[in-house]
């Protein structure tokens, strides 16, 4: 039987998910075969329990990123990971220059070619500093130093910041209100990155979702 192009992102998908995982688990598999030491399981348990909030957070992100990502952005984004600062905003801006829409053929194609390019060129630049920093170990230090360790803290809201505000610009009614819960929500409380966006996805389809049905947008 013809197996479709989804047929066939979906069951690669899987295999690679599958096998990095198990590749992922063979490390300390192994060195633990090796060294013959093993961990307990009340400190496995004790560090499992306290991570046990991004468990949550994992299966919330899987939901909000899936659709803007596509079957095929999302099994190469998860498995290669840092998805909030670099596979979203790609996916998103070359939806957005394409003039495709998530969610159709054409998103998916788009989406899966700008996330295989990121994760490509991202591994060429690791590549390069990992030598850079090999071949000139005073690198490093000059990197973390006071003047340039404070740009690289702003890496990740400069990127959100400014792929945000082509859309607030262009659907600005609906950027009201998760824009004003989202502020609200930090003046009381910083839940980290890994809890906004999951938020500000339901805020932003909540809001949109009323404002259509009182034919506001």
């Amino acid at each position: 039987m013809n197996k479709t192009y989804m047929d066939k992102v979906h069951t690669w998908g899987r295999i690679w998910c599958i096998a990095s995982l198990i590749f992922f688990l063979s490390i300390p598999l192994a060195i633990s075969l090796h060294l013959g030491v093993w961990p307990k399981a009340d400190i496995l348990g004790k560090g499992l329990a306290s991570i046990a909030f991004f468990f949550a957070t994992g299966i919330i992100e899987v939901v909000a990123y899936s659709p803007m990502l596509g079957a095929g952005g999302t099994y190469l984004s998860f498995v290669t990971g840092n998805i909030m600062n670099l596979k979203m905003p790609c996916a998103l801006n070359a939806m957005e220059n394409a003039k495709v829409k998530a969610n159709t053929e054409e998103g998916e194609v788009i989406t899966t070619i700008a996330i295989s390019a990121s994760i490509i060129v991202t591994t060429l630049v690791i590549a390069v500093f990992v030598i850079i920093f090999a071949l000139n170990p005073g690198f490093s230090t000059l990197m973390s130093s006071d003047t340039f360790a404070p740009a690289f803290q702003q890496v990740t809201y400069t990127i959100f910041g400014s792929l945000a505000a082509t859309y607030f610009v262009k659907h600005w009614k609906i950027s009201i209100f998760p824009i004003a819960a989202i502020t609200l929500l930090l003046l009381f409380v910083d839940p980290g990155i890994g809890v906004l966006i999951p938020v500000g996805v339901v805020l932003s389809m909540l809001g949109a979702h009323v404002m259509y049905k009182l034919k506001k947008v």
